[in-house]
């Protein structure tokens, strides 16, 4: 679990460098995708990939509006690299070598897992940001 903790920041902090993310907020993409990841990791064996998935995207999109607001930079540059560790381009890649190879009904089941997957990382990030907005009214 720590060895894909490490990777986790690693991959969302390098994904923000390339995202072109200020460097004083590549930190805090690192921990945003560690902790989105971490959630994953946990909800795994007990709900579904899209599930977990869902609920991992919302505690991503949760912490980048408290690093935004604390920073005073975008959302978007933590939610991004936040969720790189959660999108699901290995099932993408096994969905379509399973075409070529003429497998068609994996590969149909792999590329609706991966589809699935994805919309709950949208719906994750919509979730995220109507959690916030009504938070932000019950407190004014």
């Amino acid at each position: 679990m720590l060895a894909q903790l490490i990777t986790s920041f690693i991959a969302s902090a390098g994904f923000g460098i390339i995202f072109n993310a200020p460097r004083a907020s590549l930190l805090q993409c690192g921990i945003s995708g560690m902790l989105g990841w971490m959630v994953y990791m946990l909800l795994y064996e007990s709900l579904t990939p899209v599930s977990a998935s869902l609920i991992a995207t919302v505690i991503v999109g949760g912490i980048s509006q408290v690093f935004a607001r604390i920073y005073k930079t975008p959302v978007i540059i933590f939610s991004v690299a936040g969720i790189i560790p959660l999108v699901p381009g290995g099932l993408a890649y096994n969905a379509m070598r399973k075409f070529v190879e003429n497998d068609y009904s994996v590969a149909m089941e792999l590329a609706a897992q991966a589809a699935m997957i994805s919309g709950a990382i949208a719906l994750g990030l919509v979730l995220s940001e109507v959690l916030n907005q009504m938070i932000r009214r019950v407190i004014k």
